[in-house]
């Protein structure tokens, strides 16, 4: 892509995206983030703008993995049932899976826990040239921990250190190593997919219908259910207090997730635009070494004339 086509790519996209980002400038009120935004889009032209970013996406990461300077680390955080699983299949369909790693992170494990709290997101972060996608993430220190302090008593951190500071020390330190991360080649990308209390039922009721979904399904969902509002109370902190600059919060509205995959996929690509991805340059010594290479090849042919490649 050119110059002139990635400015017109960001301008296109621009209000997909700028609305529900939050760098930190400003207040940010949770109850002002609409959960039901379509963005004066239909399903339909929904659907075009998400198969166009996907092909924009498949560019981008070939050229991210051969220009092997930047990573990116994608971040989505949300209720049960907000669309995180299916967003990621959704917007990262065709991607090469070489250069693409999801990693869920669910209850911690005893060789987890018997480490500091950031410690099993960090050893999964995307290398160079890769794109990593964390289905919850380090936030969950800050979330579950906090709405369920039975969980935060199980990292068995020394007591004179859980203070009833622990919380503002944690975004802290959060946002410390985020601007560590970024300082050093990874673009952080975080998504919170808002949805509303009464779609999450109704995607409940859905999972209830279908036998293939049933799985997914707990008892443990309808007692999380119950501590809705101090969920929302948290995530409000969590935005306003680890929002930056260089890694600002998308606050994604999730009742329609087929418009929750168009701010996702929009404000992915066109950030991967920004960043001057550029297939590496062969120099005059490797140029010089291909002619071998062809004389070479060329020659085992016994001169013979290359065969066109059959359609």
């Amino acid at each position: 892509m050119g110059k002139k086509a990635s400015r017109s790519l960001g301008v296109e996209l621009k209000p997909f995206i700028a609305p529900f980002r939050f760098d930190g400038s400003g207040k940010f009120h949770l109850k002002s983030s609409k959960t039901d935004e379509k963005g004066g889009l239909d399903k339909q032209s929904a659907e075009k703008i998400i198969e166009a970013n996907r092909t924009r996406l498949t560019e981008f990461q070939e050229r991210l993995y051969a220009d092997d300077r930047w990573s990116l680390l994608v971040i989505l955080q949300g209720m049960d049932a907000s669309g995180k699983d299916s967003a990621i299949k959704s917007i990262f369909q065709g991607v090469n899976p070489q250069g693409c790693e999801v990693y869920s992170f669910k209850q911690p494990s005893s060789r987890e826990l018997d480490h500091d709290f950031m410690w099993r997101s960090m050893i999964a972060l995307p290398e160079r040239g890769r794109i990593g996608i964390f289905n919850r993430s380090y936030y969950e220190e800050c979330l579950v921990t906090r709405v369920h302090p039975d969980v935060l008593a199980k990292e068995r951190i020394p007591d004179p250190l859980v203070s009833r500071n622990i919380w503002r020390e944690r975004f802290e330190d959060i946002s410390a190593i985020e601007r560590y991360l970024t300082r050093n080649g990874t673009v952080i990308l975080k998504f919170f997919l808002h949805i509303s209390k009464e779609e999450q039922r109704e995607r409940f009721l859905d999972r209830l219908d279908e036998p293939s979904k049933n799985w997914k399904f707990s008892m443990n969902d309808i007692a999380e259910r119950a501590l809705w509002p101090r969920y929302m109370a948290v995530y409000q902190d969590i935005v306003r207090h680890t929002s930056t600059a260089a890694a600002p919060w998308y606050v994604v509205p999730a009742d329609h997730k087929w418009f929750a995959r168009v701010v996702i996929g929009s404000a992915i690509v066109s950030t991967l635009e920004t960043l001057d991805l550029r297939f590496p340059h062969a120099d005059a010594a490797s140029l010089q070494e291909f002619k071998q290479v062809r004389t070479a090849l060329e020659s085992e042919g016994d001169g013979k004339p290359k065969k066109p490649k059959s359609k």
